[in-house]
């Protein structure tokens, strides 16, 4: 399964941006997103089993952002708000094989989008 990311780019601080992750099959694999910021380790942003019974949030975005699915579209959104210049990095959309309780680790995921860029001025 290829994982493709859309929907980033520059955005001031207080703006809102929704990035998508679109699965190259139909599947049913639960989806998260991480992102790294330059020298910085890569950090859990949100994760979504694909019936979206559960959808769990990193401390650092809850209350800010969003994570939904189209499954008509066979697609994944991150919709985020009242950006920060600290939520600027790369941010990538993964799959994991079945859903995991260590969902917030990217050793669980196994499928990658090649990432995004994320800038938010101040």
């Amino acid at each position: 399964v290829q994982l493709v990311e859309s929907g980033g780019g520059l955005v001031q601080a207080g703006g809102s941006l929704t990035l998508s992750c679109a699965p190259s099959e139909r599947t049913n694999i639960p989806l998260g997103w991480f992102r790294q910021a330059p020298g910085k380790k890569r950090e859990f942003v949100a994760a979504i089993t694909w019936g979206g019974e559960n959808i769990l949030f990193g401390d650092s975005v809850k209350g800010r952002f969003t994570f939904s699915k189209d499954n008509a579209k066979n697609t994944a959104y991150l919709q985020m708000k009242r950006l920060k210049p600290e939520d600027t990095a790369v941010y990538y959309c993964a799959g994991m094989k079945y859903w995991s309780n260590d969902y917030y680790s990217e050793h669980e995921y196994t499928y990658w989008g090649q990432g995004t860029q994320v800038t938010v001025s101040s």
